[in-house]
């Protein structure tokens, strides 16, 4: 994934999140190396299988699916323009962003693209946006897109991630599913049981070098190369046997002109359900083979999952995690299953790594799982 004007990838100038621990990058990320979480009980019309569940503290759930949706992504999208120094009616900006649902299982629509106009419409955008629905994968998915047409020099500034809000539909269809927990969310853990759902926000600016060298812009990293695989194995289940981790992972490398033995830090799916554990256990196990063993975390045990939302919160994630050299403890992990391949922090200390790449993993229903490759500003 080469640049038009040389290095892999493109430069990451702004990134901004809403979480169920804030909305302040580094306040959050303090948050999530001393172990807390913003999972709660959160009241239900529905009976469920639990009512556990991380809300935004600040957005109230009586505003309605639309507006919530809305409010959340207009607040973190202008905070990662303006972090990029940038300003949201530059006609260069392109909005490229992702979600499951959004509002859309309670509110019927014409399509899931209809939240993505009404945000850059209600912004004062001068361009329409272009929308990603890909399940869990959608906010990765949004950056792959986005890096790609900087890339092939379509664009020159994208703001890419996801949004996604916590609705009664979407819970009551988890709790049916079977893929909501009905204790807590243990990611790797002997004893997961499933997963918890939450909301949030993540945006990031992906910029030509270029672009950001002729403005000053302050780097935060770069997107280095992202991969994509579909199994089709099912409308909810991945191919247990983690191949289709396996050439994501190695299709993102290969953009990125990195290698396993280089990477440093994983932020693993990490759902908490037993079925997508274990096949992202099996996926790593099988992509790294040689060389020395990355660190890996995972942050839904924190701000719950977050479902379209979740690749953008976790790539920030990654960024961060680059910055410090160390990584925050996995909420409800005690006891790690048996066959898990690579490092995790145990009890409630961060883990210190080594290196400058990381990967963000995302495993969505339908199949969809992507990998970013992340790397640290120079």
């Amino acid at each position: 994934m080469s640049g038009p004007d040389g290095g892999p990838g493109a430069l990451i100038t702004g990134m901004a999140w809403s979480t169920a621990l804030g909305s302040d990058l580094d306040e959050v990320w303090q948050a999530l190396l001393s172990g807390a979480t913003g999972v709660a009980p959160v009241p239900s019309e529905h009976p469920l299988r639990s009512d556990e569940a991380a809300v935004v503290a600040d957005l109230p759930m009586d505003l309605g699916p639309e507006r919530r949706q809305y409010e959340l992504g207009a607040r973190t999208l202008r905070a990662a323009v303006a972090d990029a120094g940038l300003d949201l009616t530059d006609p260069r900006l392109l909005l490229v962003a992702g979600t499951s649902h959004g509002p859309h299982l309670d509110v019927p629509a014409d399509g899931l693209d209809r939240w993505g106009e009404t945000l850059t419409a209600g912004l004062g955008m001068a361009r329409p946006p272009l929308m990603v629905s890909t399940a869990c994968s959608a906010a990765s998915d949004a950056l792959l897109v986005g890096a790609a047409l900087i890339a092939e020099g379509e664009e020159d500034i994208c703001v890419v991630g996801g949004v996604d809000v916590l609705t009664p539909a979407k819970r009551l269809g988890h709790s049916v599913l079977g893929t909501m927990s009905p204790t807590a969310l243990r990611a790797f853990d002997m004893s997961h049981d499933g997963t918890v759902l939450g909301e949030g926000a993540g945006f990031l600016v992906l910029e030509r070098a270029r672009s950001a060298r002729a403005r000053g812009a302050r780097p935060r990293g770069r997107l280095s190369g992202a991969g994509s695989a579909n199994d089709a194995a099912g409308p909810t289940a991945p191919d247990p046997t983690g191949g289709t981790v396996v050439r994501a992972v190695t299709t993102a490398l290969a953009a990125a002109g990195r290698d396993t033995g280089e990477v440093g830090v994983v932020n693993a799916h990490g759902s908490g359900t037993p079925v997508n554990d274990d096949t992202e256990s099996r996926g790593l196990a099988r992509t790294f083979t040689h060389g020395p063993a990355p660190v890996v975390f995972a942050t839904k045990g924190a701000f719950g999952h977050t479902l379209g939302a979740t690749g953008a919160l976790e790539a920030i994630a990654v960024l961060l995690a680059l910055s410090e050299q160390r990584v925050p403890p996995v909420p409800g992990l005690e006891t790690v299953m048996s066959h898990f391949p690579l490092p995790l922090p145990t009890g409630a200390a961060p883990l210190p790594f080594t290196g400058d790449v990381g990967l963000s993993l995302t495993l969505g229903f339908g199949g969809f799982t992507t990998c970013l490759v992340l790397e640290a500003a120079a």
